[in-house]
């Protein structure tokens, strides 16, 4: 999937200093923010999309990362999934980081400057999903449990069941705002600010829901199956929409967040869509050449090892590494080689080393002159 620049979705140069680049985000902040555009996806998406941008541009480490190797440079393994997928790692952060606060006076307020008593986005849920190498290199379907605030089936989330439970708040006259008035160097200054008994929604609930005491949710653990593809990052996330808390007064459920955790293998060492393994040859292996089992993410293998392999060598056994996202290309298996010496020997094997120890050349490969070690080596093990 193609990643639009950074600096386009901002719409400034790529020379632009800081001021501007934040002057860009603020403004497109304001217009996209889904509290001004309720229930349009599209308006939500520019708003992440914003926010992404302007976490990598207004870090400086990040920009240089980015103005140097593009998306690859600020995101781990394969960056971005797609179809729903993204790559943004600080993701739970990302509206207390670009100072949203002091933009909206909080985040995803559903405060605006009048009375809001009805629908209210319900808060997003954020989990951590541990994923093992061979999870990821074949995808997989998870399912886990939630703890999280459900619709109240009682009162269908408006926190009253009676027709007379909601009354205008008497502090506001329902309007959710009141008129404060302050003294400054300039005289009287009036400011207008969320009611603070009703919390500026204008309405209070006198007769409240006896099953969820007038919140309009009830806390609830669930179940939810969520499907990884293969090929997935570290610090990859998935947000399935709607599957957070419940709204309130009708209002829509937040979004479940999965963050995606790679665990350290026992065997491999990942490297983008290769995975490192290192294989202990004996002697004998390494000098005459063998065919030995070699552990991969889809079961054993064997693997071919050629006369006078040395150590160090590198192998590899093509398509037996991950797959790369949304892609039908799959990486390798890189066989390190090394020379398992060992600890304890028997009489006969020492005498056996002895001898070898004893012909000349042992240290010098393949000489010119005479048999070479790999050659006297044949002749003793055969």
């Amino acid at each position: 999937m193609t990643e639009r620049d950074y600096y386009e979705i901002l719409g400034v140069g790529k020379g632009a200093p800081e001021a501007e680049i934040k002057s860009a985000y603020r403004r497109l902040a304001l217009k996209y923010h889904p509290d001004k555009n309720p229930d349009d996806p599209e308006a939500e998406a520019n708003f992440k999309e914003a926010a992404e941008a302007y976490a990598v541009l207004s870090d400086k480490d990040k920009r240089a990362r980015y103005d140097r190797f593009g998306h690859a440079g600020v995101r781990g393994g394969n960056g971005g999934f797609g179809g729903g997928f993204e790559g943004f790692s600080n993701f739970e952060d990302i509206f207390e980081a670009f100072g949203f606060g002091d933009i909206f006076g909080g985040r995803r307020s559903s405060r605006g400057s009048g009375p809001t008593f009805g629908r209210v986005s319900g808060n997003d849920i954020r989990i951590r999903l541990p994923l093992t190498l061979e999870e990821i290199a074949t995808g997989v379907e998870k399912r886990v449990s939630l703890k999280r605030k459900s619709r109240c089936p009682e009162c269908d989330g408006n926190g009253t069941t009676a027709s007379d439970g909601l009354l205008n708040c008497d502090q506001c006259g329902g309007a959710g705002q009141v008129r404060q008035i302050s003294r400054s160097l300039f005289g009287q200054v009036a400011n207008i600010a969320p009611c603070g008994k009703c919390q500026g929604e204008g309405k209070i609930v006198v007769k409240p829901c006896r099953l969820c005491d007038g919140e309009g949710c009830v806390r609830s653990e669930e179940k939810e199956t969520i499907e990884i593809p293969a090929g997935v990052s570290d610090g990859n996330y998935l947000t399935l929409r709607g599957k957070g808390n419940a709204g309130l007064h009708g209002g829509p459920s937040g979004d479940l967040t999965v963050l995606i955790e790679e665990q350290e293998h026992e065997h491999f060492v990942r490297n983008g869509n290769d995975v490192i393994y290192e294989l202990g040859l004996s002697y004998p292996q390494a000098a005459l050449g063998s065919e030995v089992p070699v552990p991969t993410l889809s079961g054993t293998s064997m693997i071919e090892i050629e006369p006078g392999t040395q150590p160090g060598s590198l192998l590899r056994m093509r398509h037996k590494g991950i797959p790369e996202l949304n892609s039908s290309r799959v990486g390798d298996q890189i066989v390190r080689v090394s020379l398992s010496v060992p600890k304890k020997l028997n009489d006969e094997e020492r005498e056996m080393l002895e001898r070898l120890a004893e012909m000349p050349n042992i240290n010098a490969g393949n000489s010119k002159e005479g048999k070479g070690f790999f050659e006297r080596m044949k002749e003793v093990f055969s």
